[in-house]
């Protein structure tokens, strides 16, 4: 087993690998525990942090503790739980392949645990779809739709790309962001998938573990009340600045309307509400509203966790109740528990009223 496998699990190297050394992973979850424990944090610390920790220092412990994390996500079988782990592993590949491709830029050899651009795009079947130009490079169209459908912003719609005989145009750190994308549909795919029984009843103790740490993350409630005297106080201060019709940036926009769609609101509620701002545009508006709410992509998204929203410069007027709190629908959740039924008139309702 190499580094470089363990570095990146998802290579069909890595499964190789793992495959030719003929491991049973029965026996693995049942006799080593220094795999499952790491398997168990690369799932925790995707729910937690977005993060799967650091490496554990034997390689054969950090590559089988892929496979068997992606057990783990399978018998929890929780739809947020397999996106925040998707997103995770993906990020974490991201990060070691950008600091591989700024070293070099030679294919390495096999003892190598660097990976490079022109290995990293034939793993993926691109290496006919991106060609190298003067200014970057040109992917093709066909190629570059599939791989930008799940990122948001603005400027991945190829509306605003320009289209150069068939490929788009990206620069390099366009080209990661793609890359990025391909490992995390290629992490997500067939998840969550039916384990052996004896599987399941050797890591049922790992399980529960991370079911509690997603019961405490409250991600899975369905929530369908607006109430926003309720609000966490960074989508109070969000809302607020909607409101005024103060522009906001892509993060704190995505943020705010990925929290609005968690708690019921439709895609007209949000679209209006934006209506103020001098530079709203409907069709863009309800476009990326309905993207993070998933109707047109594949993910439904969740709002940023409290530490997300505290890295972008979002997280503002804390109060105790955030002290304890890792998430702004925890937050929420948790105000709706204590509330009086006569505090909880839903927003939606009193708009009907007023118009009535």
């Amino acid at each position: 087993m190499q580094r470089l496998h363990a570095r990146y699990p998802f290579l069909a190297a890595a499964r190789d690998a793992v495959a030719s050394e003929t491991v049973d992973l029965a026996t693995v979850v049942e006799q080593d525990r220094a795999v499952v424990d790491r398997a168990r944090e690369r799932v925790v610390g995707a729910l937690e942090d977005g993060e799967i920790g650091d490496p554990h220092r034997d390689v054969r412990v950090e590559l089988l503790s892929y496979p068997v994390a992606r057990v783990l996500v399978s018998l929890v079988a929780e739809r947020i739980l397999v996106r925040k782990y998707a997103r995770a592993e993906a990020s974490a590949a991201f990060e070691r392949f950008t600091a591989d491709l700024e070293t070099t830029t030679e294919l390495q050899s096999v003892e190598s645990a660097e990976l490079d651009l022109e290995a990293l795009l034939a793993e993926f079947d691109l290496r006919e779809s991106v060609v190298e130009t003067e200014t970057g490079y040109g992917i093709a169209v066909g190629t570059y739709l599939p791989l930008a459908a799940d990122l948001w912003e603005d400027e991945w719609r190829l509306v605003n790309r320009a289209l150069v005989r068939g490929e788009v145009p990206v620069d390099e750190g366009e080209l990661r962001t793609l890359l990025r994308e391909a490992i995390r549909e290629r992490v997500q795919e067939g998840l969550p998938f039916d384990v052996p029984p004896a599987i399941a009843t050797a890591l049922e103790d790992d399980v529960e573990e991370i079911r509690a740490v997603l019961a405490e993350l409250d991600l899975t409630r369905e929530i369908d009340t607006v109430v926003p005297d309720l609000f966490p106080p960074c989508m109070k201060a969000l809302l607020d600045a909607i409101q005024k019709g103060e522009h906001l940036p892509h993060h704190s926009r995505f943020a705010i309307t990925a929290f609005l769609t968690s708690i019921g609101m439709s895609t007209d509620d949000i679209v209006d509400l934006y209506r103020v701002n001098s530079t709203f545009g409907e069709e863009m508006t309800r476009y990326q509203t309905d993207h993070i709410r998933g109707d047109t992509s594949p993910t439904d998204y969740s709002p940023p966790s409290c530490a997300t929203m505290q890295s972008y410069g979002d997280c503002v007027n804390k109060d105790d109740l955030c002290e304890r709190i890792p998430h702004p629908m925890a937050y929420y959740e948790n105000r709706l528990d204590d509330a009086d039924e006569d505090d909880l008139e839903d927003w939606r309702e009193t708009a009907v009223d007023g118009d009535a």
